[in-house]
């Protein structure tokens, strides 16, 4: 369990890390230039602007596909494209958060299977617990039945009412 907690716990420094990283290399320009402007200059100039993308293989800056999720392959493959960070391409990008959603979902499912698994060995003592009490009223209030059931039998006895049959009628008294 603590694997997993340490696991989750470096994952998600490493993401709020890249998080931090890319917003502070995200510092908005002072005037809107548009990213096909920024061409042939440097990954750092054109990702000022939060809407542009760098592609390394050809050195432009483009506009950022935002119809897609994903930039297209003609556009600038996945390995050479650079968006936020200079020193982060889209295809480690996704690999790496990917695996974080893994992490994330297999620690979430672990921490809820191990509270399960707590809560039914809590209710198996606890019913245990309880079976337990019932069993020594049970014992407790049948040794009541049974010693007023002889204080019964001894005051019949005294006045003279006890029967050698139980089942009998009582006609003659």
């Amino acid at each position: 369990m603590s694997t997993v907690y340490a696991a989750s716990v470096s994952a998600f420094v490493l993401f709020f890390s890249v998080f931090i990283l890319a917003t502070e290399a995200q510092t908005p320009a002072p005037a809107p230039v548009p990213c096909a402007d920024r061409s042939n200059r440097s990954c750092s100039e054109c990702l000022q602007n939060v809407t542009c993308l760098w592609c390394t293989s050809n050195e432009r800056c483009v506009d950022y596909p935002v119809r897609n999720i994903l930039p297209s392959n003609s556009l600038c493959p996945l390995n050479d494209a650079r968006w936020g960070v200079c020193w982060v391409n889209f295809q480690i990008l996704i690999i790496t958060m990917s695996v974080l959603a893994g992490v994330i979902i297999i620690a979430i499912l672990v921490c809820c299977f191990c509270c399960c698994k707590c809560e039914r060995m809590g209710n198996r003592k606890e019913d245990a617990r309880v079976e337990r009490q019932t069993r020594a009223r049970k014992a407790h209030q049948k040794a009541r039945r049974t010693e007023m059931q002889l204080r019964h039998d001894e005051i019949r006895q005294k006045y003279g009412l006890a029967k050698d049959n139980p089942y009998a009628r009582m006609d003659d008294h």
